[in-house]
């Protein structure tokens, strides 16, 4: 008879290596969306950025082939008497340094925006009775700069933007506003609904803007009410919740097609109809 086998003898148990601790760190919090403002670029938006009482211009880029330009040396001039340096540089050098498609030979570098609270706009500014624009959810840079513009020059006391999903103050935008964000001030918000729940507390009147709404804009009495109008979206307007917020909400009567304005247009009819009616309060 044959022998048995003996069996091979058990390989010892392998033991696991101790866990590695996990390398995934907690996420950072994200820091504070900034207002922008940091870029200024064509000659009337750096013009006022210089004129302004608040320096924030760090330095100006000016193009060499630019010498002589009457508009340019004014801005070399303002710059000179703010002491903010200015430094001549080729136009390829310039254009590469630009975040617009037509710098116009000029650009500056400076301080970022610094917004204001809320509460501080629904006080008014220099006696007058607050005027603000409230933007939600508007994504063109062209169009907040061209909004901005036309409320600075129809009288209005401040602005307001929203946080999240809503476009700041690029070059792009500093461009469009031509200077307006120097002397406009601008409040940026976590949420609009919620921020006009806040201005209604502080006794401001919110009107909405919707093409179509019944009520005309131009039968609201606007002269000397503590106002805030609100403007949304490039295509959607403004949001459900937004408008529900609202005390009242208007259109801008349209007398032929096509069948809606775009934000910047609307915007800039409805400030200069609160201009109006305020102007012809004074006069009368």
């Amino acid at each position: 008879m044959r022998g048995r086998r003996s069996r091979p003898p058990a390989r010892p148990t392998r033991t696991q290596p101790p866990a590695r601790p996990s390398r995934t760190q907690p996420p950072r919090p994200r820091a504070p969306r900034g207002l922008g403002g940091e870029q200024v670029e064509g000659r009337r938006a750096v013009r006022e950025l210089l004129a302004a009482p608040a320096v924030r211009a760090r330095d100006v880029w000016v193009a060499e082939d630019l010498d002589g330009t009457p508009a340019v040396e004014e801005i070399v001039a303002l710059a000179l008497r703010r002491r903010v340096p200015v430094r001549r540089v080729s136009r390829a050098r310039l254009e590469a340094e630009a975040r617009t498609e037509a710098p116009q030979g000029v650009l500056a570098h400076a301080r970022p925006l610094e917004p204001v609270g809320l509460d501080e706009l629904a006080g008014g500014r220099r006696g007058a009775p607050p005027f603000l624009v409230v933007l939600e959810g508007v994504t063109d840079p062209h169009n907040l700069g061209a909004v901005l513009r036309s409320a600075s020059c129809a009288g209005a006391t401040g602005a307001v933007l929203g946080r999240h999903r809503s476009v700041h103050v690029t070059p792009a935008a500093a461009k469009a506003a031509a200077g307006a964000i120097e002397h406009l001030p601008l409040a940026v918000v976590p949420g609009v609904p919620a921020a006009l729940e806040q201005l209604g507390r502080r006794g401001v009147w919110t009107v909405g803007l919707d093409a179509g709404a019944a009520q005309s804009l131009f039968d609201l009495d606007l002269a000397d009410q503590p106002l805030a109008l609100v403007l949304g979206a490039e295509g959607s307007g403004l949001s459900r919740l937004a408008a529900r917020r609202c005390d009242v909400v208007a259109a801008i009567p349209l007398l032929g097609p096509p069948a809606s304005l775009n934000v910047s247009a609307a915007a800039a009819v409805a400030c200069f109809e609160v201009a109006r009616s305020r102007l012809r309060l004074r006069v009368t």
